[in-house]
């Protein structure tokens, strides 16, 4: 923990890399004793109290239930707190609010505390992306909406740039779940209008050399590769894979199998390093 809290100190003034830091480190120490201990141990340290909160919401996800949903909240809120300008406390309180399925002017008003520390960050826009779904409190038109004002206002490079490609991804998974026809045709959505234009938006663009610059962007570039493998766009799809070189993010790949074994499926059918 002490190699972590150096870590995070790193990364204090830059909001994308310590959100995407704690994002992953939770997911990471979510079956660790080691971020309940480290808060316990500096309760005025706003980096142990967030990682805490964040891996106890990360094993409740896993597990389907919350050991101690009001725990978190406090965590979370001392720490906002201790660092008002930091946007991950709220990061933590918006998923817990998505856990808890709260109405949606709770929610969208933590995720305004986000944007109004850290305009573009990719973990919120991700998070309300799920909230807004069918599969939890919003619809289908919800989330279009959202994904129209998202790509209307936001720069190419920002790091919640895949939001719309998320949405795509998302509702093609939906279709795979319907099994049947349904999951045997769905590759067809990739000829849709929105679904196409989205891949191509991020095809022409997100491969290119220095073009992203956020600490999730090869996240980002797995999730371009597994869209372009699924649409059938298997030329387009090997730059990208040269580009990734190998780090595959556990997250589309994990919904067809063991993550890196899937990928790497992919990357041989794309012909990329051949």
């Amino acid at each position: 923990m002490a190699q972590t809290s150096r870590l995070l100190d790193q990364s204090r003034a830059d909001w994308d890399r310590r959100t995407h830091q704690l994002s992953v480190l939770a997911w990471l120490l979510s079956e660790s004793h080691g971020p309940r201990a480290w808060a316990t141990r500096e309760p005025r340290n706003a980096s142990a109290l967030v990682l805490a909160a964040w891996a106890q919401l990360e094993r409740g996800r896993s597990r389907g239930r919350l050991e101690d949903a009001a725990g978190i909240a406090d965590s979370c809120l001392r720490a906002a707190e201790l660092a008002p300008r930091d946007p991950t406390p709220w990061v933590v309180l918006l998923g817990l609010s998505r856990w808890e399925r709260r109405g949606q002017p709770e929610v969208f008003g933590l995720w305004n505390k986000v944007l109004a520390r850290d305009r573009w960050n990719r973990e919120a826009y991700l998070s309300m992306l799920r909230y807004l779904g069918p599969q939890e409190m919003g619809s289908r038109v919800q989330v279009l909406d959202f994904v129209d004002t998202v790509r209307a206002g936001t720069p190419a490079d920002a790091p919640c740039a895949a939001t719309e490609l998320t949405s795509q991804v998302l509702q093609y998974h939906s279709l795979l779940a319907l099994g049947g026809v349904e999951a045997l045709t769905a590759r067809n959505h990739w000829s849709s209008a929105p679904a196409g234009q989205a891949l191509d938006r991020a095809a022409h663009t997100w491969a290119r050399p220095g073009f992203f610059h956020h600490a999730a962007a090869l996240a980002d570039l797995n999730l371009l590769a597994y869209a372009l493998m699924a649409a059938d766009r298997r030329a387009e799809a090997r730059p990208v894979f040269e580009a990734i070189n190998g780090t595959v993010a556990p997250w589309p790949w994990s919904v067809a199998g063991e993550p890196v074994s899937e990928f790497e499926k992919a990357r041989i059918r794309s012909g990329a390093g051949v």
